[in-house]
């Protein structure tokens, strides 16, 4: 099977990461007999240092043309820090999800049983979680209308969906509740938000064609303590677009680690793979970042394209990585692995999964076994 995947690496720790994808994306297709084809993009402050905008059409022209791509990182402490900076990395993202299409974000988020120590959360609370976060992405408050005043004291961001806008991602959380545990939570703020009270009232009409799935519902401020107090409970949740910006990075520590969470961007035609973690610039060219969330979502990058015995060989190998010790500095302070060497280890033991000590012994001793 032949691939084209538009990789861009983007600013920060991005590139780092996304080489180490890449070479879990390379040895499954030795193992499993497909072409991965590569083609790299710019994105996000590294384009606009090389030319003056965050989305190249060049960009654009190769996401749409791709089967896939592979995202690493966006985003620049120069650009973060001027308020008064009127073109930003971000805005290259924001973008990209709009001219793709990427209406639905999705953000798995497990409590990985090696890493729960990790946590700041108690162990009886997260132990067994395992959630699955569907974002409205390119809807709401991000992409409203905004407006300043003249003398610059007021500010207007303005807030809208249509029904068509949430009928067609609660259809794709609906139905992977179906493949989980069967229950879809809609968090909303219906007691105060119109657009709010549309969403729960379409979602609401939706369930009647997937009455294997339980739903219910929660608001935004409560669904932030729910998660804290008892993650458990929750299997699918369907928010809109600032609400689950703010739900999924919550969420993110429950694992105890930002550095293993991936997310798929999804439209009709195109979709984009990414981990959550953002540019990290203080790790950038150091060779110290966790690389495994960026390929968690070269894993669901597999998925997404029907690859699912692929896709299950990077995540038992990111599983075994965790089991052995093999991550790096924000996983494992005492005994770190650096970025290319847990690449390197995941590599090798996708190709060689009954030889796991010589796995482990050639990443200690920087060797890989891939010829």
């Amino acid at each position: 099977m032949k691939i084209n995947i538009a990789v861009i690496p983007g600013d920060g720790i991005g590139p780092e990461v996304t080489a180490q994808a890449k070479k879990a994306l390379n040895a499954v297709a030795d193992v499993f007999d497909h072409t991965f084809l590569y083609k790299e993009a710019l994105m996000g402050a590294c384009a606009i240092d090389e030319t003056g905008n965050p989305l190249p059409n060049e960009t654009v022209a190769l996401c749409r043309k791709s089967d896939a791509v592979l995202f690493g990182a966006i985003g620049d402490p120069k650009y973060d820090n001027d308020p008064t900076a009127k073109v930003r990395p971000e805005q290259g993202l924001l973008r990209l999800r709009k001219e793709l299409g990427l209406f639905c974000n999705v953000r798995p988020v497990k409590a990985y049983d090696k890493l729960i120590q990790n946590s700041p959360l108690k162990r009886e609370r997260i132990e067994g979680t395992d959630i699955s976060i569907f974002r409205e992405l390119t809807g709401g408050i991000y992409f409203g209308i905004k407006e300043i005043s003249e003398d610059g004291k007021i500010a207007f961001d303005g807030c809208s969906y249509s029904v068509e806008e949430i009928e067609r991602i609660a259809h794709l959380a609906f139905q992977a509740a179906q493949t989980r545990r069967k229950k879809l939570t809609l968090v909303d703020k219906a007691n105060v938000l119109e657009t709010s009270r549309l969403w729960r009232k379409t979602v609401t009409a939706l369930a009647d064609q997937y009455p294997d799935v339980a739903l219910d519902f929660l608001f935004v401020d409560n669904a932030a303590m729910q998660l804290i107090l008892n993650p458990k409970q929750f299997d699918v949740i369907l928010t809109e677009n600032l609400f689950g910006d703010i739900i999924s990075d919550e969420a993110s520590v429950i694992g105890g680690s930002i550095g293993l969470l991936a997310s798929a961007s999804v439209g009709k035609e195109n979709a984009l793979f990414e981990p959550i973690h953002g540019s990290f610039p203080q790790a950038k060219g150091k060779d110290i970042a966790n690389p495994l969330a960026s390929i968690l979502s070269a894993a669901m990058l597999l998925e997404h394209l029907g690859l699912h015995e692929e896709a299950k060989t990077i995540d038992k190998a990111v599983q075994k990585s965790l089991e052995l010790g093999v991550t790096t500095e924000d996983i494992n302070p005492e005994n770190p692995f650096s970025t290319s060497k847990v690449g390197d280890f995941i590599s090798d033991y996708i190709q060689n999964q009954d030889d796991t000590d010589f796995n482990f012994q050639n990443v200690h001793m920087g060797q890989s076994t891939i010829i």
